[in-house]
């Protein structure tokens, strides 16, 4: 019996989809991560008194307000914080919090320091759905803002350590907390949060007034920011893969620091920098582009068996300039999700933070899936609005399909034809491949026909790769046996680890693979190498027989901790596949057909050769010629 081969053009486009997926799974790494596990650093939280509440909605801890007959205590002060010792007299000078908050999210903000030091989304869960732990980008000390002043008596001072006078007001709807820093009765450093309904977005306003005198102006005061950023997902490895710090600079162009330990950007005209915790991001934004910023980095998963609380360090250190001796910048924060149609709302490129991949991918999802799967999701449950959506895809791509197996069913009909001169110059394996590309000439069967198909499908394969990590709207959505289309879907907990699958089995990755096992066997089963094999090359048939297995273990391992819903696109879109090709093979291509009009094309004048045969032929009478020199000599 003869040995079935694999068809030259479904090498090419397999070899071509997988060295793809591999560099993805490259790209997609954290580069720099250490291999030794290292034991995550228990922090101690300290618990509020909530015991002790103020008027205001803020808690009181002990104060530490100064007497104004501590003569000794004043004079301490005066010493050690100059014109800033007035705000350690007020009464706010204490361990106290005021909280603003809308229906969306719930912002604390402490008197020491004058910034966030808890901040709540109250429609989106921890982990899983039901948990009834609410998403809290910041809590427990995991975040800060302080600006370094540089004082005119050549003190340097923190506001991180100084005490912020709160004034809560409302305007109409919205909430405006004003927090000092005093250095006299109306000597104030000013951080202004304003909050409006249902809005995530929070303007923030750095003022100063009467600061004169007071600060040194000749250089920029550093804003420094940082975030230790929470994990939320189910799995740590995977949600630290989408965690990044990215920015927007130079009139609208966007990047991020990238992944690894320890990694820094030095960016000008910095218009916003977000701290991107894969579903949910923390965001600075300014009206005037900052000038300068210094971004950085660190990934704290080294081992996700151990480091399972925190995925990265994220800081930034951002000059402020003054405007006339005084300090007036107009920014906000955003706390909220990584929603693309809710950031792209903004008007602020916010939605470039989005992982939608470069170039045609990044359209693709853009313009056609987030819009097509956002209308399907409207009227239908997550699961089933993948499977519509994946059905519309293999539809739209159908007509390719079709012109891929045609090629392949030409190739198909010249087999016996290419056998018999394999037969005949078999001792001639360059003449052999010569008169194999005249066949094709004259029966009009392009032998790249059947890869072009395969190369045009591969924008899509990347940008659904793309699409669906970055798809807030499966988080904790529910199909089968999945809980969440966002996360894996686990069916059983293994006791152990093992090493590039995890510690768990996903059901929707072993059927994506079982269905791509199938694919590949139907199709090497239904067509072979048509063109003969080269002296001195690979026999790339044998290799591709090897894929047939290494292909469905290669998806099981990578798909295993990835989101099921891209798994149930993968299992339902080779399935379809795997439906049309049996349509196509016996109900719509006609092998007798096919050989009949190959027939009559060979009686034709020549079709014009294409490019790439017209050079492959070139190429091939070259060898040939430098063949017979070396044999004279």
């Amino acid at each position: 019996m003869e040995e079935k081969k694999l068809d030259f053009n479904s090498i090419i486009g397999f070899v071509l989809i997988f060295g793809i997926l591999i560099w993805i799974m490259y790209k997609n790494q954290p580069s720099e991560a250490t291999i030794a596990a290292e034991k995550a650093k228990k922090e101690q939280v300290t618990k509020e008194d909530k015991a002790n509440k103020i008027v205001t909605n803020q808690e009181a801890a002990a104060p530490t307000m100064v007497a104004a007959g501590d003569t000794l205590q004043l004079a301490k002060l005066q010493k050690s914080l100059g014109n800033f010792a007035y705000s350690a007299t007020l009464p706010s000078a204490k361990n106290a919090f005021t909280t603003i908050e809308n229906d969306l999210v719930k912002l604390k903000i402490a008197n020491k320091g004058g910034y966030i030091v808890e901040a709540t989304l109250k429609n989106f869960e921890r982990f899983k759905k039901g948990s009834g732990e609410l998403v809290t980008l910041i809590k427990d000390n995991n975040a800060n803002l302080n600006v370094q002043l540089q004082t005119s008596d050549n003190r340097t001072l923190n506001t991180k350590d100084l005490f912020f006078e709160p004034t809560l007001t409302k305007e109409g709807a919205n909430q405006i907390l004003s927090m000092r820093l005093k250095a006299g009765a109306n000597e104030y450093l000013e951080y202004k949060y304003i909050l409006k309904p249902n809005e995530y977005m929070v303007g923030f306003d750095l003022h100063s007034q009467g600061l004169k005198s007071v600060l040194n102006a000749s250089k920029p005061l550093n804003m420094e920011w940082d975030l230790k950023s929470y994990r939320n997902e189910k799995s740590v490895a995977y949600e630290n893969r989408y965690a990044e710090v990215y920015y927007e600079h130079e009139e609208g162009k966007s990047n991020y620091v990238g992944q690894g330990k320890d990694k820094t950007e030095n960016v000008s005209d910095v218009s916003y920098v977000a701290f991107k915790q894969h579903f949910f991001t923390s965001i600075l934004l300014s009206d005037v582009p900052f000038k300068s910023a210094v971004l950085h980095s660190n990934n704290l998963v080294n081992d996700d068996k151990i480091d399972t609380v925190f995925t990265k360090q994220f800081k930034a250190v951002i000059p402020i300039a003054f405007k006339n001796g005084e300090i007036d910048q107009k920014m906000n924060w955003y706390y909220g999700p990584t929603d693309y149609d809710l950031l792209k709302t903004y008007d602020k490129n916010l939605q470039d933070i989005v992982p939608l991949g470069w170039g045609i991918f990044g359209w693709i999802n853009r313009h056609i899936f987030i819009p097509t799967y956002g209308f399907l999701s409207l009227f239908i449950a997550p699961g089933w609005a993948i499977i519509l959506f994946t059905i519309l895809v293999k539809l739209v791509m159908s007509p390719v399909t079709y012109k891929s197996f045609l090629s392949q069913a030409k190739m198909k009909v010249l087999k016996p034809e290419i056998a018999e001169l394999g037969e005949k110059y078999k001792k001639d394996a360059m003449k052999k491949q010569q008169e194999t590309m005249k066949l094709y000439n004259k029966a009009g069967v392009n032998p790249m026909a059947g890869c072009v198909p395969g190369l045009l499908q591969m924008p899509v394969f990347y940008a659904l790769f793309q699409f669906f990590p970055s798809a807030i709207s499966l988080r904790q959505k529910g199909f089968l046996w999945a809980d969440d289309l966002s996360s894996y879907d686990s069916v059983y907990k293994l006791p152990f680890h093992v090493p590039a699958y995890g510690n768990h089995i996903s059901l929707f990755p072993i059927l994506a693979s079982i269905a791509i096992f199938f694919y590949m066997k139907m199709t090497t089963g239904d067509q072979q190498m048509a063109a003969p094999q080269q002296e001195g090359m690979p026999d790339m048939s044998k290799m591709m027989k090897y894929m047939i297995y290494i292909s469905p273990v290669m998806m099981l391992l990578f798909f295993n901790s990835y989101a099921s819903g891209l798994s149930l696109y993968y299992f339902v879109s080779n399935t379809i596949t795997i439906g049309i090709m049996l349509v196509i093979k016996n109900y719509i291509i006609d092998s007798d057909k096919i050989h009949a009009q190959i027939q009559v094309n060979k009686l034709k004048e020549p079709k014009k050769q294409g490019k790439i045969q017209r050079k492959l032929q070139e190429v091939m009478a070259q060898a040939e010629a430098q063949k017979a020199n070396d044999k004279k000599k």
